[in-house]
């Protein structure tokens, strides 16, 4: 399975981005699709998730901000950033995790259920 990120780059504070994640080697429809990202410095944390029934659960700081999606039809997941601000520059990873049976959104959360993971792409907001 192979997944490229992109979209990202430079963006001022209170701006709008979206990042895609191109899926293939697997039915992109039954995998379930996470977000993560890493600051300068600091662990790899859990950003948003799709589930493969479109159910989509969010880091709390995301809410309302972020939005995850899927189109099944291009393989493609997607994260659109509203009303970005310094703290959520990092470089955003996507991956998939091939069972997507009775997951919960605690194991959504977790950086070491997914399977297969993206090379990342930096989002860099200035202030």
């Amino acid at each position: 399975v192979q997944l490229q990120a992109s979209g990202g780059g430079l963006v001022q504070a209170g701006d709008y981005a979206q990042l895609s994640c191109a899926v293939s080697g697997r039915t992109f429809s039954s995998l379930t699709v996470g977000w993560f990202r890493q600051a300068p410095g600091k662990e790899r944390v859990f950003v948003a998730a799709v589930r493969t029934t479109g159910a989509t659960v969010y880091r709390d700081s995301v809410k309302g901000r972020f939005t995850i999606s899927r189109d099944n039809s291009k393989n493609t997941a997607y994260l659109e950033m509203n009303s970005l601000n310094p703290e959520d520059m990092a470089v955003y990873y996507c991956a998939v995790r091939t069972n997507s049976k009775f997951l919960n959104s605690d194991i959504l959360r977790y950086r070491h259920s997914y399977d297969y993971w993206g090379q990342g792409t930096l989002v860099t907001v200035s202030s």
